[in-house]
């Protein structure tokens, strides 16, 4: 089906990962140990989360090493690591939801940092279940421009895929459930098509368009929250103002 273009978004949320480089190895650390704590193993191929989580830590060009020694601290072959997830939700600027995943080993350290990005940033520290309701679960593939739609539509949905999403730019946005996340990249990746951005994610339900300047202050504290050691990502339901993507992509 056709759709409007996420990929001035993927580019836009690409520059941010690779501006803060120096701090991203350190969470996609905490991602893999907690990944193989889950999956019980420290094997990317024997758990879908954690292969993702490997791929990621590959592609931030990670020594292969340091992330073998994650994978086994986490599967308890080097030592535990003692840490647990927690989702955090708040409103930002113009009211805008946010949903803050963090790992952490101290979660009365994480709280305080969290709510004190919230309070110094215009924002508002919510209650369990105050934004979260507004969110998706998904698992996201996306394709650039000029990839074969109907050969990936054929591969996806025969896959599991929920939805194949062709934009007026020509890219490609394969949606999934996370439990098929995994089963669906496999399948593509065989078939030859080998996804530009994959990642299981949460995807606001519907967004909340913002003018420059709450999108200014927006940015901010989702800039303040992210720098967090502890914080591994951050969602938000803002339709981000055109003038914005334009600057990023220039």
């Amino acid at each position: 089906m056709a759709g409007h273009s996420k990929w001035a978004n993927i580019k836009h949320k690409k520059a941010a990962v690779d501006k803060k480089r120096g701090k991203i190895w350190t969470k996609l650390i905490r991602e893999i140990t907690v990944s193989a704590r889950e999956g019980k193993t420290a094997d990317p191929n024997a758990h879908p989360r954690l292969r993702l989580a490997v791929d990621k830590a590959l592609g931030a060009n990670m020594p292969k090493d340091t992330i073998e020694k994650a994978c086994k601290r986490g599967a308890g072959e080097l030592g535990a690591e003692n840490y647990s997830e927690v989702t955090y939700e708040g409103y930002g600027p113009g009211g805008i939801a946010i949903l803050v995943e963090t790992t952490t080993d101290n979660i009365n350290r994480t709280v305080a940092e969290i709510r004190h990005a919230f309070s110094k940033h215009g924002g508002n520290l919510g209650t369990s279940g105050s934004v979260a309701f507004m969110f998706q679960n998904l698992g996201i593939l996306n394709f650039a421009p000029g990839a074969d739609e109907e050969a990936i539509m054929e591969v996806t949905l025969e896959a599991g895929a929920d939805d194949v999403i062709a934009a007026e730019d020509g890219s490609i946005e394969v949606l999934t459930t996370p439990a098929n996340f995994g089963e669906v990249q496999n399948a593509l990746v065989a078939a030859g098509f080998n996804p530009d951005d994959a990642e299981v994610t949460m995807r606001a339900d519907n967004l909340s368009a913002v003018d420059l300047e709450t999108a200014e202050k927006l940015i901010k504290l989702v800039d303040a929250l992210e720098d967090l050691d502890d914080v591994q990502a951050v969602f938000t339901n803002a339709e981000w103002p055109d003038a914005m993507l334009d600057d990023e992509e220039d």
